[in-house]
């Protein structure tokens, strides 16, 4: 953009040399003037991007004038949420002079009243935030393509030939349109830039006069019978890149095993197809749920998109989903139709609904007639029916974009949260014969129903459950699908005082109170001192004012106090009993890392093969970055004496090469770089012309493998005790809906569905439920701790509770935390083929290092030292102790 000047008659023709030297994409600008398209896949961020450029444009000085055009209502409406100050998706969040001075939005609705054009009308502070800043903020004009030409004749008015926007407009002499277009410095954004290419709306773009054009779509074609690539598109990341890349959610074509679409008529298909769409959406409901309990984020409520033929098709659809017999009718009030031919009341509350789908808890399913058009993306769609449609429209990114948008920000390692999925059982083979083609989207195929499959055909079980310090002390059960369990806790020896519903209440606001100080104590024992009793009864006694109504009987008397006294101590023992104090540590280096760069020869140099460009372009590009390019002397034009010395001074600006340290290595493979432009032209004016005018990449070819033959020094790391320990949380998991908790002890006899099992039953675990990944390896290991008279409590530890790190930035949770009477351990069952692979070595590095600064902090307070045990899955012996399983793997 150094190289281009800005302005309201550029030279199309320079500006394309220019571009088309480093981007040969750029064929032609499409536009009458310079217009660049970025064609970026659906759910990356195009708004975010968009926001980003106004930015830059804007702080370097280049425009202060935007005009963002919208395709349709529904992108309108969303784009103007995005760009209003202290929206959730505020695209300038983060941007220090907009916080202090945000942009003045200038809308379809509120450009007539003078907003951004007569500088003494004030601008409300929610919207400028500077009342006097209106000189200098920026004017972001969003408008409907339609606004443009749209004549919006009052009721009863003489009606006018001429849109409203290019009317006579009083308190600027002119019309909006025309002030716009006699801006020196307009910028005109285009989202889903495809839509602009009727000749209507090209045209009215046209006459707006920007001086630079930004397009976003993801599909950078014409719209049409004869669609046709765009000629200046200058970035293209696809959703093949973004699929490889982790940004969006991984599409995957779901059916039942063994079917034959061939044996049941459409209609039978088509129910068969809402079946297991429902049976996916219930299965990707529950996993959001155990998601939001185990990590304690947001709760995520999916919904279900069902794609109709035409409207009479949806409404027979609604009426079926909405009857008694399809599941039992829980589906009646959950599901809402929306096509273009709904009118009044019904179009608006359809379209209420399902612009508020995100987070409307009554819609599960949306019924829409063929594609939904842009700007209607969501985070929490899960699951496409597409009912008679064909394999393109089912695979066009119109359709599968709509769910792309990860409702986390990134993957999360759960499969059913990180896909999007198509019920496609008609067209199941011919989507995965397009699969094969490498841009194929779809990336994953999924089967429901059967014992083996990905997706039960029934809803799976939700079970929630306290650890057993919470059922003893609070007397709180797990639940079923919110129903109480009765199951009774393992077999310990601890304090069950509690019994009213006073009692209950004060043990409640006293976990709370603890769960806050674990900061500040060593370790649970702590608990009991004193000092530390008095603080937390205090901190209980003034959590409990307040709510005194809800607990007659407690307030500020001697009694009352006493009463809090008691259960504090009650809850105190039950913790310091029921509880492995495991210290959260977190591991900094104590020294500086020191690198460096390996000596080598560059590779692939046959790839180099810039063209010298003409002089009118170099000059251009060395006038555009003086300070880079040439070193004025006078009048004189200073080159360097040695052509390394191009490539050197620009790898010298990267902030991680140190000039001093690294000289040596520098000169050498400019050199090589040298020799091989040397190799193609004897005339150094054009070896001269490439090293200039194409520095940039030449630098980042060099970069791209030093950053490969990059070394560091290994360095020594501190742990820092930031929690002694922590309060138990509880654990959610799933099973089956045909599966009940089993005893721990029975034997197993499908090993391969062990995942899907949840077993009770134990003594010795802080939890009474557990789940484990094998059965040879983690079950078995789960009976030898419960064998043991020398352990005293285990567990599996819920996600989260360790923070081991063992590469860059990889975090490792082990299977079991173990207490004995003289020992803390970590367990990692492994298989035995997999015990000596890399990854695993080195987490059993990591945690042996995290065990050595637990062991100093033990040290420091007179705790159990700890022990990291990795033991192969076949040492694991029914006759195995813990002991031996010490002294060999220890």
């Amino acid at each position: 953009m150094s190289q281009l000047g800005l302005s309201k008659e550029p030279d199309l023709q320079h500006w394309l040399e220019i571009i088309q030297s480093q981007y040969p994409t750029v064929k032609a600008f499409e536009r009458e003037f310079p217009s660049l398209c970025f064609a970026i896949a659906t759910g990356v961020g195009k708004t975010r991007l968009m926001g980003a450029m106004i930015s830059w444009l804007f702080l370097t000085g280049r425009s202060r004038n935007f005009f963002i055009l919208a395709p349709n209502l529904t992108i309108y409406e969303k784009l103007k949420q995005d760009f209003t100050l202290g929206n959730t998706k505020y695209v300038f969040k983060g941007i220090a002079e907009f916080a202090q001075t945000p942009p003045t939005i200038i809308t379809g609705e509120d450009y007539a009243d003078g907003r951004g054009v007569r500088l003494e009308m004030s601008v409300p502070m929610s919207r400028s935030g500077d009342l006097f800043g209106s000189e200098t903020e920026a004017h972001i004009n969003i408008f409907n393509i339609s606004k443009i030409n749209a004549r919006e004749n009052k009721k009863g008015a003489k009606k006018s030939g001429v849109a409203k926007m290019r009317r006579l407009q009083e308190y600027i002499g002119d019309s909006y349109f025309n002030h716009l277009a006699e801006l020196p410095d307009l910028v005109v954004l285009m989202d889903e830039a495809h839509r602009y290419y009727a000749s209507a709306g090209a045209k009215a773009i046209n006459e707006l006069k920007p001086i630079l054009g930004i397009e976003l779509t993801a599909t950078p074609k014409t719209v049409g019978t004869k669609p046709r690539e765009f000629s200046n598109i200058i970035y293209h990341y696809p959703l093949s890149m973004a699929l490889q890349d982790g940004y969006v959610k991984i599409p995957a074509v779901a059916t039942r095993k063994d079917f034959n679409p061939k044996q049941y008529s459409s209609e039978q298909l088509e129910a068969i197809k809402l079946e297991d769409g429902i049976h996916h959406h219930e299965y990707v409901t529950v996993e959001l749920q155990t998601h939001a309990h185990s990590t304690g984020g947001k709760a995520v409520k999916p919904f279900m998109l069902v794609v109709a033929q035409d409207t009479i098709h949806a409404g027979n659809l609604k009426t079926l989903i909405q009857s008694d017999d399809f599941f039992g009718g829980r589906y009646k009030d959950k599901v809402i139709e929306v096509h273009s031919k709904q009118t009044g009341e019904e179009s608006d509350e359809a379209m209420a609904r399902l612009l508020a789908v995100e987070h409307d808890e009554d819609t599960e399913i949306v019924i829409h007639v063929n594609k939904l058009k842009e700007g209607w993306d969501v985070t929490n769609l899960y699951t496409i029916v597409p009912l008679r449609a064909s394999t393109s429209e089912i695979l066009t990114e119109q359709t599968i974009g709509r769910g792309l948008r990860l409702p986390f920000g990134n993957r999360t390692g759960v499969d059913a949260i990180d896909r999007l999925t198509i019920i496609a059982h008609d067209r199941f083979q011919e989507i995965l014969d397009r699969a094969k083609d490498e841009e194929s989207i779809i990336r994953k195929t999924i089967y429901i129903g059967g014992d083996d499959s990905d997706v039960p055909n029934k809803k799976p079980k939700l079970i929630e459950t306290p650890s057993v310090l919470d059922m003893v002390t609070t007397g709180k059960k797990a639940t079923q699908d919110g129903q109480d369990i009765q199951d009774e806790p393992g077999d310990y020896q601890a304090e069950s005082a509690i019994k009213t519903k006073q009692e209950r209440k004060i043990a409640e606001i006293t976990f709370q109170v603890i769960r806050e100080e674990t900061r500040k104590l060593s370790s649970s024992k702590e608990l009991n001192t004193p000092q530390v009793q008095e603080d937390i009864a205090r901190k209980v006694k003034h959590r409990i004012l307040p709510t005194q109504n809800d607990l007659p009987g407690i307030g500020s008397d001697d009694n009352s106090q006493q009463a809090i006294a008691e259960v504090v101590k009650t809850v105190s023992e039950n913790i310091i009993k029921l509880t492995i104090d495991i210290p959260q540590i977190v591991i900094l280096p104590t020294r500086e890392v020191n690198y460096g760069f390996s000596d080598f020869d560059l590779q692939s140099l046959e790839q180099i093969n810039y063209q010298p460009v003409s002089q009118k372009i170099l000059l251009q590009h060395l006038e555009g970055d003086q300070e880079r390019d040439f070193i004025h002397f006078g009048d004189e034009q200073a080159q360097e004496t040695r052509l390394e010395d191009y490539i050197v001074r620009n790898l010298m600006d990267l902030n991680e090469i140190d000039y001093d340290s690294h000289a040596e290595l520098l000169y050498k493979l400019a050199g090589q770089l040298v020799s091989h432009l040397q190799s193609k032209w004897e005339d150094r004016d054009k070896i001269e012309n490439v090293l200039i005018y194409y520095q940039c990449q030449l630098r980042d070819f060099i970069w791209a493998q030093m950053q490969q033959n990059l070394w560091s020094s290994p360095t020594d790391y501190q742990g820092k005790l930031i929690k002694g320990f922590e309060v138990l949380e509880p654990n959610v998991y799933t099973i089956a809906a045909d599966e009940e908790p089993r005893d721990f002890r029975a034997p197993v006899k499908n090993k391969n569905s062990v995942k899907k099992m949840l077993f009770t039953g134990f003594q010795r675990c802080c939890y009474p439920f557990q789940k484990f990944d094998s059965v040879e390896g983690e079950l078995a290991m789960a009976q030898i701790l419960e064998n043991d008279d020398s352990v005293l409590k285990w567990m599996k530890p819920a996600s989260g509770k360790f923070k081991i790190e063992y590469q860059s930035g990889e975090k490792y949770e082990p299977d079991f935390v173990v207490e004995t009477k003289n020992i803390c351990l970590l367990i990692e069952p492994k298989r035995s083929d997999e015990v000596n692979d890399e990854i695993v070595q080195a987490k059993k590095r990591a945690a042996e290092r995290w065990c050595s600064y637990a062991n100093e902090h033990a040290r420091q307070i007179g705790g159990k030292q700890w022990k990291y045990l990795l033991i192969p899955h076949n040492e694991i012996l029914s006759n195995s102790s813990l002991e031996g399983l010490i002294a060999r793997f220890g």
